[in-house]
């Protein structure tokens, strides 16, 4: 089984638990570190994460100037453990990426659990975290699908 070390931002981790998926990233990412402040914007515990404060705190609050509390603790942790932050939001990602760390996104989880066999189709798993206030935008869902094969 594929096992990613990964640093994750709280808008994955709702939108799997919204729509009762949230173990197809607990089968794909380990290890998964949660930076504190996306432990309190999630609000429920994830016993197969672990909860680990990023140690620069001048990136931190540097990171906070552009991006939400959250994801700036889950970009510098990921940054200081050397592993992919698995993050939504575009300006998020984009800081991310100027930093050097790779990032991935839910669509992106989802589309490694059917490469994998964890699910057969991510159609229905799109239309879920849609109706579910998780906004994909139509051109992603498009691409996604035709990645999948769908």
């Amino acid at each position: 089984m594929v096992s990613i070390p990964a640093v994750l931002d709280s808008t994955c981790l709702i939108g799997l638990d919204n729509i009762g998926h949230l173990d197809l990233a607990e089968a794909l990412l380990s290890p998964a570190f949660l930076p504190p402040e996306v432990t309190r914007e999630v609000g429920i515990v994830i016993p197969w994460t672990t909860v680990v404060a990023p140690s620069d705190k001048a990136l931190v609050a540097s990171l906070q100037l552009m991006v939400d509390a959250g994801e700036a603790e889950a970009i510098a942790l990921a940054l200081e453990k050397r592993v992919r932050v698995i993050l939504d939001d575009r300006k998020a990602r984009s800081v991310a990426s100027r930093l050097g760390v790779p990032v991935t996104g839910t669509v992106g989880l989802l589309l490694k659990a059917k490469q994998t066999g964890l699910v057969t189709a991510i159609k229905p798993l799109l239309a879920a975290l849609n109706s579910n206030q998780f906004h994909i935008s139509r051109e992603l869902i498009a691409e996604a699908l035709r990645l999948a094969g769908e």
